[in-house]
Order: C-alpha cells, then sequence, then structure tokens
C-alpha cells in the first residue's frame, strides 16, 4: 500500500491513491454506484455508516474518524454497529432510508446482501458507498463480479498490503536463516470475504519471490482470534515435525490467534515470525517487552478510512462529485522499535 513518511501527513492530509476511472453516470455503473437517481442536497446533509464489527479496535477508529469529519464539515451522522448479522445490515438500511438519510456508507458482515442493499438504495435514490469490503451489485460474490457491477468502495488495496506482508515475512525469515524445508507458512482467513483474498494472494506471491520452496498450509478462520486460533492449533498439530512457523492472514485477528496457538503448543518466539495486518492487536505483544512471534504488523489506520468515506459521501452529495470507483487510505510498516512513533492506537 502506501508508506508516507508520517502518520500526521497521512492522517491530516488523508493522501490517497484513486484505484481505476471514475464511474460513469450510465449503464450498469449507475446501478452499482446509484449515480443517476441520487440528487445534490442543497441543505445540512444526513449519512449513515453501517459497520460490522462495530466494537473491533479498527472499526471503533474508523467510526471515530468518520465522527471528527462530519463534525468538521457539518454532516449529520448516525454510526451503526452491525455487528455478524447479515439480517441486521438490510432491516438497519431500511431504517436509515425511513430517517430520511442522504447516504449510505456500509461495511458489510457478509457480502452476499449486496445486491439487495444495492436495490433498496436504489429504489430510494439514496447514495451508496462501501468501506473496507466490497459488494457486488449483481451477486453475492465480489470475486466473481464484474468491475462495473462493484459498488464504489474506500479502504485499502488488498493486493498492496498483502505485498507489503509478505515482503517484510521475507526480510525476517532470511534475517533469521531459516531452512525452507522445515519451514512452513501459515495462511489464515475468512474465505468468502473478497479483500482478504486479495491480501493473502499478495502476501504468497511477494514471500514467495523473496523466499522460494516454503511450503505454505491454507487455514479458513472466521477473521476472529478465537477462531483462527483453534483453527490453527490444528494445523500445528497435524504438522508435528515442523521447526518454525511464518504467519500471515487477513487482519491482526488471525495473525494473533496463530502466534497464540503456537504459543501453547510449545513452540518457542524465536520459531515464529507472525506479520500482522492492523497492528491493533500486534501492539499488545509489543508492550510488555516480552519475547513474542509478533514480529511486525502493517499499520492501517481506521481513523483515515473513516474520514475519507465521509468527505467521499459528501462530495457527492453537496457538489454532485462521481465516487471513485476505489480510494485508498495510507499504511506503514511497524516493529516493537517503531509502533509508538507511528501512532498506534493500542487499548
Amino acid at each position: 500500500m502506501f508508506r508516507p513518511a508520517s502518520r500526521v501527513v497521512a492522517a491530516t492530509g488523508l493522501l490517497f491513491a484513486v484505484g481505476l476511472t471514475t464511474a460513469c453516470s450510465t449503464g450498469q455503473e449507475s446501478v452499482a454506484g446509484g449515480d443517476a437517481s441520487v440528487a445534490p442536497v442543497s441543505g445540512k446533509i444526513s449519512i449513515t455508516y453501517l459497520q460490522k464489527q462495530g466494537d473491533q479496535e479498527y472499526f471503533v477508529g474508523e467510526a471515530a474518524g468518520a465522527k471528527a469529519k462530519a463534525a468538521e464539515l457539518g454532516v449529520d451522522l448516525k454510526v451503526v454497529n452491525l455487528g455478524s448479522d447479515a439480517n441486521k445490515t438490510i432491516s438497519e438500511v431500511q431504517s436509515a432510508i425511513a430517517q430520511k438519510t442522504n447516504g449510505v456508507i456500509i461495511v458489510v458482515p457478509d457480502p452476499a446482501v449486496g445486491p439487495q442493499v444495492v436495490q433498496t438504495t436504489k429504489d430510494a435514490k439514496v447514495a451508496l458507498l462501501t468501506s473496507d469490503d466490497q459488494i457486488c451489485a449483481t451477486g453475492p460474490d465480489p470475486a466473481a463480479c464484474a468491475k462495473d457491477d462493484l459498488v464504489a468502495r474506500i479502504g485499502f488495496s488488498g493486493a498492496q498490503m498483502g505485498t507489503e506482508v509478505g515482503k517484510r515475512a521475507g526480510e525476517e525469515f532470511k534475517k533469521a536463516g531459516w531452512n525452507p524445508a522445515d519451514t512452513r507458512v501459515i495462511s489464515a482467513w475468512k474465505q468468502d470475504v473478497t479483500v482478504c483474498g486479495d491480501r493473502v494472494k499478495g502476501a504468497k506471491e511477494a514471500f514467495g519471490a523473496a523466499v522460494p520452496g516454503v511450503q505454505s498450509i491454507d487455514v479458513a478462520t472466521d477473521n476472529t482470534p478465537t477462531g483462527a486460533q483453534d483453527k490453527i492449533a490444528a494445523t500445528i498439530t497435524a504438522n508435528a515435525g515442523v521447526k518454525h512457523w511464518v504467519v500471515w492472514g487477513c487482519n491482526d485477528e488471525n495473525v494473533q490467534g496463530g502466534v497464540t496457538a503456537l504459543q501453547n503448543a510449545g513452540i518457542s518466539a524465536d520459531n515464529v515470525i507472525g506479520v500482522g495486518l492492523g497492528a491493533y492487536l500486534a501492539c499488545k505483544n509489543w508492550a510488555g517487552n516480552k519475547p513474542t512471534g509478533m514480529k511486525a504488523a502493517l499499520f492501517i489506520n481506521g481513523k483515515d478510512v473513516g474520514a475519507l468515506a465521509v468527505q467521499t459521501m459528501y462530495d457527492k452529495l453537496k457538489n454532485s462529485k462521481d465516487f471513485p470507483k476505489e480510494a485508498f487510505a495510507p499504511t506503514t510498516m511497524v516493529d516493537p522499535t517503531t509502533w509508538q512513533n507511528a501512532g498506534v492506537t493500542c487499548n
């Protein structure tokens, strides 16, 4: 992704790269973005931000960034925690429309609800923007979706994030001097989430280019620490002869679960290279100055995404500025020696 020299620059300037081209206002792109049917707002703008897993550290930060930007712009913002409930997603979209919201920003718990969310907002002439995870206007699986049918998204580049994780894992592997033959890589992620697949693929390709010959094991999880820990523990048991382990995944939760499972299995921190994605859990391993298998993490700041999403929606509703197909907030790699200066919040 993006490695600014300073997180202060990233947070204040919200420097971002725009992926692909701006959506047109005709054809299928108007279905995905609802552009053709959304009128500019002359008075006070109302936006509803619907988030999955709203109590998770990253999404807490995202909500805070969104609220701060909304206050700056004079926008009436409502943030709703969807948890992991796909059914609540639809009812909350309907509730937002009933409350006369002008725009919906959404992080879906399940991409399968995408077509219904798109159609519901389109029928109500309400602008729709996603953050973090993609949804498709015409089917349940964004990975199988035509590009023109993907709803405009604010977030991070999964491929670039994964590439940075894989590169750092390769650097740590070379520093450790391990033998590829007695090393295994664990890739852990929720396999129906498109952006997770992009991240893991990027990590595999970057690591493989730097360190050929290391066998990789894919582990399907629910993207939670305990879920990842349970699944990875079973993987460790099935591979008892492995001496060294590299762990990455869709998010910090997967890597933390893996690092914990390896620790519980009696694998020393010196034989584990965990590279997190988020840094909000990774930092807890570093705060106590104890040996840990969590060697580094890519810092993704939810505040940047929340603020950028609200600004993007505001520009659309106030000035009829077309949504970019994708816009990305910056990231930076951190480790036990740099995370505090990078501005990682560790609660």
